[in-house]
This record gives C-alpha cells, sequence and structure tokens, in this order.
C-alpha cells in the first residue's frame, strides 16, 4: 500500500503542475494532459486494486 500512496502522491503532484502551467501559460494542452494523467491513473489503481482482492481471495481458499 505504500507504493500505492506514492504513486498517488505523484499523480497529484503532476496534474497540479499541469493546472499551475495552464495557468501560467493558457495553453489547454495542458489541461489535456492532466486529464490523461488522471484518467490513466485511475484505471491502473482499479487494476492493482482488482489484484489486491484476488490476492486475498487466493489466500482464503
Amino acid at each position: 500500500m505504500l507504493i500505492v500512496r506514492i504513486a498517488v502522491f505523484f499523480v497529484i503532484a503532476a496534474i497540479g503542475g499541469c493546472f499551475l502551467f495552464y495557468l501560467v501559460k493558457r495553453d489547454r494542452r495542458y489541461l489535456r494532459l492532466a486529464g490523461q494523467i488522471f484518467r490513466f491513473s485511475v484505471i491502473l489503481l482499479a487494476i492493482v486494486m482488482a489484484l489486491y482482492v484476488l490476492e486475498r481471495l487466493i489466500l482464503v481458499i
């Protein structure tokens, strides 16, 4: 779980950096990049959580 927390921290930092760059430069590609980072991180988090659940189910059997 520590790795997940560190990854979430980096994702939040990257999205925050994208928003900061957008505020400074007014270039919409930074907003698009923030959206892509968010979508990818949600998909990756769902996969990791599914693996945790699968691990728990296998240990019960």
